[in-house]
């Protein structure tokens, strides 16, 4: 038997547009100090030889911008579901030292995990050429429009190095605000996004097999421990269907249409651009984020560009077994690497 919630979510993990534009507590501008401290922090790390992806927290210390990053990984994983970090001077560094830096950040946030084949820990967020119209492509690494979804693990951040030469704006989603409006206006769909999905791995699960999917049906809402919730990613479900040749039942395609349908509602979508220097932090257990299409600059070192992480939190919620585990390499494991897929990154 299921463990379903069968009353509306009441934290803070639920806002609207409005809501959200009007709290102040998610966001947060880096002070002179704190930019300093960082700045130093940086060049200890170089002058030590660290480089981005071999250095832990104690080796990266900032004792007023830590406790502050602390805070915002809460509000992501205890509050609002995200947080903005702003002011990251990187026009003032090259590449590597870019990545130093966000490493450095990324070990005082959480603990990094593979994002792609590659075994990437830090990715790059940008246009590769790749068809979006592909199943077997992700859509990272394409110009398009991406829907409401969230990524596989408990927080994603991305940090902004350039932008497009138009659109790209960002979009954040209450996944349990529409949870709220699932339970209130079509309760008969739970049992559906309860009972989950399979999902197709693209070529990134251990086998490295094009068509291998996740072992067990991921729930697109967990109830587990008190807190719900959610993972969804739309097309790796309908790519998954159509890779075993047995198309979603009608009531199947009801539920997602109407999820689909209140991701999108202009009331619940909060839209902002973020600015080279900013990190967007992301719970994906209970905000939806997406992006809006985008036309880039004709040179490659304008080309729109972001900086990504996939993490762990060291004090994430507890999360039910079949739901922690949706790339095949265990609860909360990230993408096996290998040689399967099939798109440009």
């Amino acid at each position: 038997m299921i463990e379903k919630r069968l009353t509306p979510i009441a934290e803070r993990s639920v806002w609207t547009a409005a809501q959200l534009a009007a709290d102040p507590a998610w966001r947060h501008t880096l002070s002179p100090g704190e930019l300093a401290e960082l700045d130093t922090a940086v060049r200890n790390a170089q002058a030590a030889r660290l480089r981005a992806g071999e250095f832990q927290r104690a080796d990266f210390p900032l004792p007023a911008l830590g406790p502050r990053i602390e805070a915002l990984v809460d509000e992501v994983e205890n509050g609002r579901g995200i947080a903005l970090l702003r002011g990251i001077p990187v026009q003032r560094y090259d590449v590597e030292t870019t990545r130093l830096l966000y490493w450095g950040f990324g070990v005082h946030a959480g603990v990094p995990i593979s994002q792609n084949s590659k075994g990437q820990l830090i990715a790059e967020v940008t246009d590769r050429g790749n068809d979006y119209g592909d199943i077997n492509a992700r859509g990272f690494a394409t110009s398009a429009e991406l829907q409401p979804h969230v990524d596989t693990s408990d927080m994603t951040t991305l940090l902004c190095l350039r932008q497009a030469r138009s659109g790209g704006e960002s979009r954040v989603v209450s996944s349990a605000a529409v949870y709220n409006a699932i339970l209130a206006e079509h309760p008969q769909y739970l049992d559906v996004l309860y009972r989950g999905f399979h999902n197709d791995l693209r070529g990134e699960g251990p086998t490295g097999d094009i068509d291998e999917l996740t072992h067990n049906r991921v729930p697109v809402y967990s109830y587990h421990a008190g807190r719900v919730s959610c993972s969804f990613n739309y097309r790796m479900i309908e790519s998954a269907a159509k890779k075993v040749g047995v198309p979603l039942d009608d009531l199947e395609r009801e539920a997602l249409s109407f999820l689909r349908a209140v991701s999108q509602r202009e009331a619940l979508s909060y839209r902002f651009s973020l600015a080279p220097g900013d990190i967007q932090m992301l719970s994906n257990h209970s905000a939806f984020h997406s992006r809006a299409a985008f036309v880039d600059h004709e040179a490659p070192e304008q080309r729109r560009c972001l900086l990504r992480f996939w993490m762990t939190l060291r004090e994430g919620r507890a999360l039910a077994d079949d739901f922690a585990e949706r790339y095949n390499t265990g609860p909360r494991g990230g993408v096996a690497m290998g040689e399967g897929a099939r798109y440009v990154f």
